[in-house]
Order: C-alpha cells, then structure tokens, then sequence
C-alpha cells in the first residue's frame, strides 16, 4: 500500500496529501488509461464504495453554469443540505466565485484535473482545511461537461459533520501534472475582487506552453 501511494503521488505530480483524494485520483487516472480523461459511462459506483459519501458530479449546465448533479452524504453533512442544483462556486465566500467558475471551465476546456485547497469556515467559528480534486469526464462525443469530484477534509475535529460549514476560502488552485509530463501548473489564491480574466486564461497560457514546439522544458 505505502509503494502504491508514492508511486500514484509521483504521477499527480503535486503534493496531494490525503489518501482518500489519491485513491480516487488513482480510480479516475486507470479509467482514462492512454486518453484524456474517461467517459461518463465508465464511472461505476459499485468500484468507488466507501469513497462515495466524499464524491460528487458537477455539470455544466445550458447557461454555463457548473452546478452539482450529484454529491454524496458526507457532503451535504458538510455544508448541512443538499446540494444536487446549487452552483458549486456559491459554496465559496464574496470574491471568489468568478474565480472557481473560471478555473472549472478552464479545466474542463482543456481536459485537464485540478486541485484546489480550501478553507473552510463554519457560523460558529470553526475552521478546517480541505482538499477537493477535480477529474474531467468525456461524454461519447468526447466533449467534457462533467467534472467527477472529491473532498476530503485535513483536520479530524468532532464539530464536522455536526457544525455546517458557512462558505470556503480558496487558498490555492493548480492543475495537476499533464498527461505529456509537463510540470504542474500552480495558481496562487484570487484577491477578494477577482478580475474578470480569472484563471482561465492563466489556465490556457499553462497549457499552450506544454504544446510541442513552444520551447518549454
């Protein structure tokens, strides 16, 4: 098992840190095999079992909304509701919103996972930080309209679950390491009042830079 979680950080390429998300990542990464990412139909709940509280499905919808199709139980404890229709990027606290929305397109734009890590802040006062990873899914005519998600928290403290939490706090964003073993693309955390650019221009500069041909190394 400890072989199995070096060998699946060194692929991500980033310091993924909670074994729930490389698990998950690991599942998604051996659905693609040598494609960009994994079609819908692929995912099965039957193989993902006791990951499927900490999962959720994000979709784009008609007016490019990335809202939650799905989210599992531990999930809605989280944020005490049910979140199927809520716009993901309203999870996260004033001033980051058009910054989620950008990074979310900009992923699913270019067929790339991401990783964000989050803080998040409940009425009472508590605080914890969390991992939440990002996998494209193909639909069969190979656009990518859904993002297969995960969250873990870092912080084991009893209030989760019981204490709703009241928004997060973005603190880092980056995409993961590129199928053609590109460095990963590291974005720092997006001012309270987020310009209208985003990262999703950052996002394809990162991109585009891996292209062969651009002179990157």
């Amino acid at each position: 098992m400890k072989a199995r979680f070096w060998t699946v950080m060194k692929q991500i390429g980033c310091p993924v840190r909670h074994q729930t998300v490389i698990d998950v990542y690991d599942y998604w990464n051996r659905l693609r095999g040598a494609g960009e990412a994994p079609l819908k139909s692929q995912i099965e709940p039957s193989s993902l079992g006791h990951f499927l509280p900490s999962l959720f499905i994000l979709e784009k919808s008609g007016d490019d909304i990335i809202t939650f199709r799905l989210a599992g139980a531990k999930i809605s404890d989280l944020f005490g509701r049910d979140l199927r229709d809520e716009s993901f990027s309203d999870l996260f606290g004033d001033g980051y919103s058009a910054t989620i929305e950008a990074t979310i397109a900009g992923a699913m734009r270019h067929t790339m996972p991401a990783l964000i890590n989050a803080t998040g802040y409940s009425t009472a006062g508590h605080r914890a930080a969390f991992e939440i990873a990002l996998m494209p899914l193909r639909s069969e005519d190979g656009h990518c309209e859904r993002m297969l998600g995960v969250i873990a928290a870092m912080t084991v403290a009893t209030w989760l679950e019981v204490v709703p939490l009241d928004f997060l706090v973005l603190d880092r964003c980056r995409a993961l390491r590129s199928f053609q073993g590109a460095p990963d693309g590291v974005w720092p955390a997006a001012p309270r009042t987020p310009r209208q650019q985003g990262l999703a221009g950052i996002l394809g500069r990162v991109v585009s830079s891996f292209r062969p041909g651009s002179g990157a190394r």
